[in-house]
């Protein structure tokens, strides 16, 4: 078991016009190996990430500071400190969390679970492969246009055309 000084580990910073955020990744430096933990600050009318759905994976956001406008499916529902969503596989549970108000949006982000993820864009007709347990183990990570695929077997020697 290891104990994280939260004031020892620093925020990484992630901005992409209106995706910013910064983040610290918790549960690995802790040594966990199934349960993810990040803590998030989100400046106001900022989000973190893009509309998204995971496929394998399970999440949880508990807000600790500011205010937030959780998009989940085709609602809206506004988040306060104290609240906690769970964010189950599945394309129905589509999320995008954005701040709002004067202050920043201060919460814990939970994964469980998966070490290889599928996970879906809506909003952009993506799809993205993710094996690995964060972006700094990332063995395979992979975007692609779901309009774009093809069929199983192309591009294979020996398939028939």
């Amino acid at each position: 078991m290891s104990i994280v000084r939260g004031d020892e580990v620093a925020f990484v910073e992630s901005r992409q016009g209106q995706f910013q955020s910064q983040r610290k990744t918790l549960s690995r430096i802790a040594g966990a190996a199934n349960l993810h933990c990040s803590l998030y600050e989100v400046e106001p009318g900022k989000t973190a990430f893009p509309f998204h759905a995971h496929h394998v994976t399970e999440e949880a956001i508990y807000v600790l500071a500011g205010c937030g406008r959780l998009r989940l499916g085709i609602e809206e529902h506004a988040l306060a400190p104290g609240d906690y969503v769970a964010l189950p596989p599945g394309a129905q549970h589509a999320h995008q969390l954005v701040c709002e108000g004067p202050d920043v949006l201060r919460y814990l982000c939970f994964a469980g679970g998966a070490h290889a993820d599928v996970v879906e864009y809506p909003d952009s007709d993506k799809i993205g492969v993710l094996v690995g347990n964060d972006s700094a183990e990332r063995t395979l990570q992979a975007f692609f246009r779901a309009s774009e695929q093809v069929p199983y077997f192309d591009g294979e020697d020996g398939a028939d055309t």
